[in-house]
């Protein structure tokens, strides 16, 4: 009788992600916090009456570009490749 000695190949119980990779992963979370944080405000304390602070540079401008670059942080922390 042949005796059938398949054996499935080892496989490393190695994590999706590295140390280095959580880091920038909270890094870009607390980016885009901060980018979310940067819209707040604007609000008029009479409802009958228009408040300019809504279209000031900070909300428009800054927030925005805080915020992608929060989201561009993300995605270089899912992409890169662990070293641990």
């Amino acid at each position: 009788m042949s005796k059938n000695n398949n054996k499935l190949p080892e496989v490393e119980n190695k994590m999706a992600f590295g140390r280095s990779n959580y880091k920038f992963l909270i890094i870009g979370l607390i980016v885009i916090a901060i980018g979310y944080i940067l819209m707040i405000g604007g609000k008029s304390e009479d409802p009958n009456v228009f408040n300019d602070a809504v279209f000031s540079f900070r909300r428009l401008t800054l927030a925005p570009i805080v915020i992608i670059i929060g989201f561009v942080i993300e995605g270089y922390a899912i992409l890169k490749k662990p070293t641990e």
